[in-house]
């Protein structure tokens, strides 16, 4: 961890590699039934998932949210 960013478990962590993770781990229909949001629902891919993702922080923070209790889980 870096010594600037400590106790931020996302730190260093990309938008995109959280959002590979989880549909590798949920898929799109898993996502879509955790998060509703179109970018999951309808058509869905990662070009337009990060697209909305990162200029809609609402849903950028459910995202996270869903990585972080997903990847700690266990």
């Amino acid at each position: 961890m870096s010594k600037e960013q400590p106790n931020n478990p996302l730190h260093g962590v990309k938008l995109v590699e959280i959002l590979e993770k989880l549909v590798d781990f949920y898929g799109w229909k898993g996502l879509d039934e955790r998060i509703k949001i179109n970018c999951f629902h309808s058509n869905p891919s990662i070009k337009s998932s990060l697209k909305f993702l990162r200029r809609t922080q609402w849903a950028r923070d459910k995202v996270e949210k869903l990585y972080l209790d997903t990847k700690y889980a266990d």
